[in-house]
């Protein structure tokens, strides 16, 4: 049996939440369809260290102040999925799971959204799946050869894992050097960091809050035809998170140029330069996830959908949150998606009136 809704959104993680939260304001009938089969999104699955960059007050989503975690001032992860749950229950968002979307297609008036639990139709769809779900691999030349272990950073968990092992991680971003710092405090780990350009770190007194901000005065530059800020990447490429500046002060995190190639045992670099390696952890990035929407023939370069702020330029009733700049200010973080989502759930009521 077919289903009806006002609006369904893809995805319960902080962007669908957010979304909810706005619909729920404007008065309309939606529903939420999430692949998990518990609330927290992408942080149930994160590892076991990761915090915050920013304290709780500063990482909320609208409406709710997430509480301060006691003895931590950056929150870890499961704080933060214990807040989501809350806040899902709080405002009582119709949230059914586990549902996996596979398609989003043009059915008449409607959008008509396809799942292994049914099918709804749609006057508006609110794609809130994030990016979590597509890590990105580079091409790089020998990672069909290598004999020992190759995981990305979704797969992750605690340096406990790795214990005696020679490890290389692989990227200069955020991810890169947490789990190199946190490969730093077992002592039974060989590690090796390789970075495509030397490390960039921020200041050490930029947390998220700063980000924010620098994210939100680029979009607002661009929009004003203003020269282009630079926003977070003008900062550098690393916020320094206490873990990751104790490593590095500690002159334990020394990162060594990107490797040509990987061979059997190991990682060769352009000078002939060789090392052993057991895994090899690609902290390389992720690609939004967004198959469900292939049906629908939007999709341009790099995998993304053309957006004017979140509503998508081809289809006028689908609307992209949280997948990063392009589809607002720090929209895949905690503290920026509320406002993107306010400014979705406005257009998809003006819309539907």
């Amino acid at each position: 049996m077919t289903q009806h809704a006002d609006v369904v959104v893809i995805g319960g993680g902080q962007a669908g939440l957010a979304a909810g939260y706005h619909l729920r304001r404007n008065k309309l009938d939606f529903v939420i369809l999430d692949a998990q089969s518990a609330p927290g999104g992408a942080w149930r699955h994160t590892w076991d260290s990761l915090h915050l960059f920013s304290p709780a007050a500063f990482s909320s989503l609208p409406g709710r102040l997430m509480p301060a975690q006691a003895g931590q001032e950056y929150p870890d992860a499961t704080h933060v999925v214990d807040y989501l749950a809350d806040y899902e229950q709080r405002y009582d968002l119709p949230v059914q799971r586990p549902v996996r979307v596979s398609a989003v297609r043009p059915d008449g008036g409607w959008l008509r959204v396809e799942a292994d639990a049914g099918v709804w139709t749609a006057g508006a769809v609110v794609s809130a799946t994030g990016t979590w779900w597509r890590p990105f691999l580079p091409a790089v030349p020998g990672r069909e050869v290598f004999a020992g272990r190759q995981l990305h950073t979704t797969g992750y968990r605690r340096p406990a894992d790795f214990a005696g092992q020679r490890v290389v991680v692989v990227g200069g971003g955020n991810s890169g050097a947490q789990i190199a710092a946190d490969l730093t405090a077992s002592d039974g780990v060989d590690l090796t960091w390789v970075t495509q350009r030397p490390p960039r770190y921020l200041a050490d007194d930029i947390d998220g809050r700063a980000l924010f901000d620098a994210a939100t005065a680029r979009r607002r530059a661009l929009d004003e035809g203003a020269a282009d800020t630079g926003g977070v990447a003008s900062l550098g490429d690393i916020v320094a998170v206490p873990p990751v500046r104790s490593a590095r002060d500690a002159g334990l995190l020394k990162a060594q140029p990107m490797f040509e190639r990987l061979t059997s045992g190991g990682v060769v670099w352009a000078d002939g330069t060789s090392a052993r390696a057991d895994v090899v952890i690609w902290c390389t990035g992720f690609r939004p996830a967004l198959s469900h929407l292939a049906p629908l023939g939007l999709r341009g370069t790099r995998g993304h959908i053309a957006t004017e702020g979140t509503r998508a330029v081809g289809e006028p009733r689908l609307h992209l949150l949280g997948y990063g700049d392009w589809t607002g200010p720090a929209s895949a973080t905690l503290i920026g998606v509320g406002r993107p989502a306010r400014e979705a759930a406005a257009e998809i009521a003006a819309l539907l009136s």
